[in-house]
């Protein structure tokens, strides 16, 4: 079994540590860097995982999960460049960067592959898409896969689509929560008490999700199926569509596309 370290185990690198363990990795397999060592402590404290500095990390381990944000990768890769060997995978979840920035500072031949989890990691339901670098196999593909899968679903896309994919998933549970909210807040101008109208709405989205995950049929069809004659979601709809809610929200996804291309553009030579 691979040595995976995670560089940086914020709130996605700690699910990832996570779900790998959940998985049946040994803790032994495992490490981790994280600057704080009361953050450390807490973590190791928790999942009987070492943490220690990037350069053992990058010594020790096989695959080397990059889990840091963006604005923080460069002094990361200053520090690991001279470290990284053509025998490691790289897997990157940093939003926006491409496989090209970590190709260009490692080692020739070094194997990257991209990824865009999201935040539903946390409890074992995340969306994640992998694009292979240059150098990936289709061996380490299906590493990455297996890796992943052990915190949600996981899909391949070329790394063309990576800013459509941070966009859409990527981004996409902040659109959920905040439909959420308002309609939390709708519940409670109608007089429902904040805890009631909260259980109302989470478990209709957990619903409606386990019906869109059982292929029960087209979103179209499913909320036709909802919609009675001159009844009250009818009503409701109208609003929505009165409001424009269905081209605010494809404006807002093509608004995180736009900057998850920007976060990339910054780190891209002016010759690709």
């Amino acid at each position: 079994m691979s040595t995976i370290a995670v560089l940086g185990a914020g709130k996605i690198g700690e699910s990832l540590l996570s779900g790998l363990l959940d998985a049946g990795h040994a803790p032994e397999k495992l490490v981790f860097t994280e600057r704080y060592q009361q953050r450390v402590d807490e973590l190791t404290e928790r999942y009987g995982v070492h943490g220690v500095d990037v350069p053992t990390a990058v010594e020790r381990a096989d695959v080397l999960v990059v889990s840091v944000k963006p604005q923080d990768i460069e002094p990361l890769l200053d520090e690991i460049a001279p470290l990284v060997t053509p025998e490691k995978l790289v897997v990157t979840l940093c939003a926006g960067l491409p496989t090209g920035l970590f190709e260009r500072r490692f080692a020739a031949g070094t194997p990257v592959v991209r990824v865009m989890p999201n935040t539903p990691m946390l409890v074992g339901e995340a969306m994640s898409a992998i694009s292979g670098g240059t150098h990936a196999t289709e061996a380490q593909l299906d590493t990455v896969e297996q890796l992943l899968g052990s915190v949600g679903r996981v899909v391949r896309v070329p790394e063309s689509q990576q800013d459509a994919v941070t966009a859409l998933s990527g981004s996409g549970p902040a659109y959920f929560f905040y439909l959420v909210e308002a309609m939390v807040d709708a519940g409670i101008l109608l007089g429902l008490p904040r805890s009631v109208a909260a259980e109302l709405v989470v478990q209709s989205a957990v619903g409606s999700a386990a019906m869109l995950r059982e292929g029960e049929g087209h979103p179209v069809i499913m909320r036709e199926g909802v919609t009675s004659p001159a009844g009250t979601t009818i009503s409701g709809i109208r609003e929505l569509e009165k409001h424009g809610v269905r081209a605010a929200m494809i404006d807002a996804i093509e608004a995180a596309h736009s900057r998850s291309v920007e976060l990339g553009a910054t780190h891209r030579r002016t010759d690709e």
